[in-house]
């Protein structure tokens, strides 16, 4: 990639992002607060739930295909690669104990990109179960006694 395509990518992202970033400002066409509208404030979480699923997804592939190095599916360190580690071992080879270390490393290398896929997963089922539950709250909050919206001229009080 030449220097001043890089340039041009990079200007793209970067009225990209400010134009989605405008706060305070109502989109173009009018619409919005207080009036008839009803509008309300929508989160989707399909992005959460997308990276959960591949975490998942990443955990499940890597967890059955993992065993390259040949330690053996069951973890007993019986594989083809240990077994080579101790029949060289056995006869005085220093690379008997490496292929051995080798095993052990790559075996514990796997088990923490599991974890952390594990830990993505399960924070953002998490996550989204909280903010949908938030999301209902905050609903219940801002809805005065015939169940219509609170006008936005009350929700000042809830800022000062």
């Amino acid at each position: 990639m030449a220097w001043d395509e890089w340039e041009h990518l990079k200007t793209e992202v970067t009225a990209r992002k400010s134009a989605e970033m405008r706060l305070n400002q109502l989109p173009p066409g009018g619409g919005g607060g207080g009036g008839g509208g009803d509008q309300d404030l929508v989160v989707r979480q399909d992005d959460l739930g997308a990276v959960g699923h591949e975490a998942f997804m990443l955990y499940d592939q890597l967890g059955g295909q993992a065993d390259i190095a040949g330690a053996g599916a069951d973890d007993s360190g019986s594989g083809s690669t240990m077994r080579a580690g101790a029949e060289l071992k056995l006869h005085h080879f220093a690379m008997g104990s490496e292929l051995e270390n080798t095993v052990s490393v790559w075996t514990a290398q796997v088990k923490t990109v599991l974890q952390a896929c594990a830990h993505i997963s399960n924070h953002l089922d998490y996550s989204a179960k909280e903010y949908a539950k938030e999301d209902e709250a905050i609903g219940a909050v801002l809805r005065d006694r015939s169940g219509a919206a609170v006008p936005v001229s009350r929700l000042n009080e809830y800022f000062t």
